[in-house]
C-alpha cells in the first residue's frame, strides 16, 4: 500500500471512548509525509491506573487539552480520501466509532486495514504479533511504544511491507 494514514489512540480507562491521545503518520507514495500528534480531554474524563501505566498519561497532561471534535478537524483534513491502517484495527477503529457516537458525530464510515491480521497471514513463526514484534520483523525499532505517535509510525512501517 502505497497511500494510507495510520492511527493510533491510547486510552484514559475502560471505555473505547475515552481516548487520551491520538497519532497519525501519513504515507503518500510510500513514503511518510506528515506526522500529527495530540492529547486529548478523554471522554469519561478519568483514568484508569492499568492505562496510565502502559502509556504514562495522566490526568494533569490532558487538564487543558482539547475535546474529541476539535482535534479531529485538524485530523480529518489530513486523512481526506485516504484509507486508514491500525495494529489491532478492532480496538481503534471500535474507539473511532465509539467517540464519534459520544459527540454525536456523523462517521464517515472510514476504511480501515489491521497490521496484526495482515501480519497474522503473511508473517510465520513470530513469537507473537504484538506491535513491537512485528515492527522488528519488518525492520523498524519501536523504542517508545503506547506512544500514539511511536505506534502509528511502526503500524505504517509495517503496513508498507506487508499491506
Amino acid at each position: 500500500m502505497k497511500d494510507f494514514a495510520a492511527i493510533d489512540f491510547e486510552t484514559a480507562n475502560q471505555y473505547r471512548t475515552s481516548i487520551c491521545s491520538v497519532g497519525l503518520v501519513i504515507v503518500r507514495n510510500g513514503e511518510i509525509v506528515d506526522r500529527f500528534y495530540s492529547l486529548i480531554q478523554p471522554e469519561p474524563n478519568f483514568y484508569s491506573y492499568w492505562n496510565t501505566r502502559v502509556h504514562g498519561i495522566t490526568q494533569a497532561d490532558t487538564e487543558n487539552a482539547p475535546v474529541f471534535p476539535f482535534v479531529w478537524k485538524e485530523i480529518a483534513i489530513r486523512i481526506e480520501g485516504l484509507p486508514l491502517v491500525a495494529h489491532n484495527k478492532a480496538f481503534d477503529e471500535g474507539c473511532l466509532k465509539a467517540v464519534f457516537r459520544t459527540y454525536c458525530m456523523d462517521y464517515p464510515d472510514y476504511t480501515f486495514f489491521c497490521t496484526l491480521q495482515s501480519s497474522r497471514k503473511k508473517i510465520k513463526n513470530l513469537p507473537n504479533y504484538q506491535l513491537h514484534t512485528v515492527a522488528a520483523c519488518c525492520g523498524y525499532t519501536l523504542e517508545n511504544h503506547h506512544h500514539a505517535l511511536a505506534d502509528a509510525e511502526a503500524c505504517a512501517w509495517i503496513a508498507r511491507e506487508i499491506i
